[in-house]
Formats: structure tokens, C-alpha cells, sequence
């Protein structure tokens, strides 16, 4: 066998594995697609379903009556914005929203922070956090309003009492995913149990505590529309509701959208407030 043959029988396997490495990198997008494509995609496949819409129901594919139309949502919507009961029913559900979250994942990841101290007290309380977790909350929701009333206290009880375990029980997995070599480590070398719990486990587990935001931030907000929905003077709940028992459908698709728009706001601000905590927390730990 030449030389030239030799190499090439050599050289083959490894070209063989570029080209198929340059095969995977097309398949799975090595470098993501633009924003700009992106979001104009998402605002034509919008348009599109709202012009769908708005062709079935005058085109009785779909009952106008029961479908509404995208026109007569948008009139309402307006109406609704213009003698301000929107933006008040927004900001009603905005608040208890955002108090029922922090107050929800701020005692959820203290509870959880505290089995470190126990493990004797962390196994019998544990049992309970999950059956109250398996309990619907919507049973829940009368005692609440029953409890503290028709104003907004019940409706933050209700998004404590969704948001409170995940986080007690999402702190508590990142707790016991701290390095235990590096605890025995930092005890050896002389450090307090408090030492140990503040430069330890609290930064050990505040990467898992960021990771419940994104989501309590969607049940804190389902929890305060249905403490509205079983009983509240304001609120985006109960103008759902109280379009619903008058049958003025395009007024609740509008508080369906104005929800939507809520819940997507909520997201973000949530995505960017990790993310920033998240940067800022590895940055120090550099």
C-alpha cells in the first residue's frame, strides 16, 4: 500500500465524522434564527387565526353567538379600556397576583430552607406539604373567601396556597443536591452550623429557588382568579364571570385577553428578574 493510500485510509474516519458533525450542526440550527423573522412569524400566525376566526363566525362556519368574533371583541375591549373598569380589574388582579407570589415563594423557600436544620422535623413534614399539594385548591377556595372575606385578602391567600409548596419543595431538592463532601469540608475546618447554612446551602440553593419563579408566577395568578371567580367585587375573574352570566361573550373573550396579556407581562418581567439574579449570584460566586 502507497503512502498517499495510507493516508487517505487514515484520514478518512476523522473527515467522515466532520462532515457528518456539519450535517448535525444544519439539522439542529447551530446558530439560533433572528429575532426579528421570529417575532414577525409569531404576529403573522396571530393575525392569521384572528382572521380565521372573524371568517368562520360571519361566514356562520363557527356560532357567532357562542364564538363571538374578533370584531366584536376588540369593540368591547375598547368600551371596557375607555370607562376605565379595565384597567381597574387589571390592576385588582395585578396586585393580589404579585403579593400572592412573593409572599407564596418567600415563605415556600424559607420552609424549605429550614428541613436543613432537621432531619427529623423535614421527614414529618414533608408528608403534609405533598398532600396539601395534591389537594385541589379550587375545594379550598370558599373557606378562603369564607376566612378573610370578599376583598383582596382571599384572593392572595388563594396564590399563596398554590405557589407556597412548589417552592418549599423545589428549595428543598436543590438543598439536598448541595456538594455533602463540601459541608463535611467547611465543618471540618472549624465553621459554625450557621456558618455552614448561610455560605453554604443558602447559595447552593439559590439557583433552585430561581428556578420556581417562572412557575409560580403562572399559579399565583390562576390562584387569584379563582379566589374571583368564587367571590370578589373586582377583578379580571369576576368581570369573566359576570359577562358569562349575562351571555355577553365578546366580553369575556375580551377579559380572557386581557388575561393573556397580564400572564405574558407577569412571564417576562419574572424571566428577566431570574435571569439578572441568576447572573449577578454567579458573578459574586466568581
Amino acid at each position: 500500500m502507497s503512502l498517499e493510500v495510507a493516508d487517505v485510509a487514515v484520514q478518512s474516519p476523522a473527515r467522515r465524522r466532520d462532515a457528518r458533525g456539519r450535517r448535525l450542526r444544519r439539522v439542529y440550527h447551530e446558530r439560533p434564527p433572528a429575532t426579528v423573522p421570529v417575532l414577525a412569524g409569531r404576529l403573522t400566525l396571530f393575525l392569521g387565526a384572528l382572521a380565521l376566526w372573524e371568517l368562520s363566525a360571519r361566514l356562520r362556519v363557527i356560532n357567532p353567538f357562542l364564538w363571538s368574533m374578533p370584531s366584536l371583541i376588540a369593540q368591547e375591549f375598547v368600551r371596557t379600556l375607555r370607562d376605565g373598569s379595565l384597567l381597574a380589574d387589571a390592576s385588582y388582579t395585578f396586585t393580589s397576583t404579585v403579593l400572592g407570589f412573593a409572599i407564596g415563594t418567600l415563605a415556600g423557600s424559607a420552609i424549605g430552607l429550614s428541613f436543613w436544620w432537621s432531619t427529623y422535623y423535614a421527614k414529618i413534614v414533608e408528608p403534609f406539604l405533598v398532600v396539601f399539594e395534591g389537594i385541589p385548591k379550587l375545594a379550598l377556595a370558599p373557606i378562603f373567601v369564607l376566612v378573610f372575606g370578599l376583598g383582596i385578602e382571599s384572593k392572595i391567600g388563594m396564590a399563596v396556597a398554590l405557589t407556597i409548596v412548589v417552592s418549599a419543595l423545589t428549595t428543598y431538592g436543590g438543598m439536598r443536591a448541595v456538594d455533602r463532601d463540601l459541608v463535611r469540608m467547611v465543618f471540618s475546618l472549624g465553621a459554625s452550623r450557621w456558618q455552614v447554612f448561610r455560605k453554604v446551602i443558602v447559595p447552593g440553593t439559590f439557583p433552585a429557588m430561581l428556578s420556581a419563579l417562572r412557575i409560580n408566577i403562572g399559579l399565583a395568578l390562576a390562584g387569584a382568579i379563582v379566589g374571583e371567580f368564587i367571590g370578589s367585587q373586582r377583578g379580571l375573574g369576576r368581570a369573566i364571570e359576570y359577562a358569562g352570566q349575562t351571555y355577553n361573550i365578546a366580553l369575556i373573550w375580551s377579559g380572557i385577553f386581557t388575561l393573556s396579556l397580564l400572564s405574558l407581562v407577569l412571564y417576562l418581567v419574572t424571566a428577566w428578574l431570574e435571569a439578572n439574579l441568576l447572573r449577578r449570584f454567579l458573578h459574586q460566586g466568581r
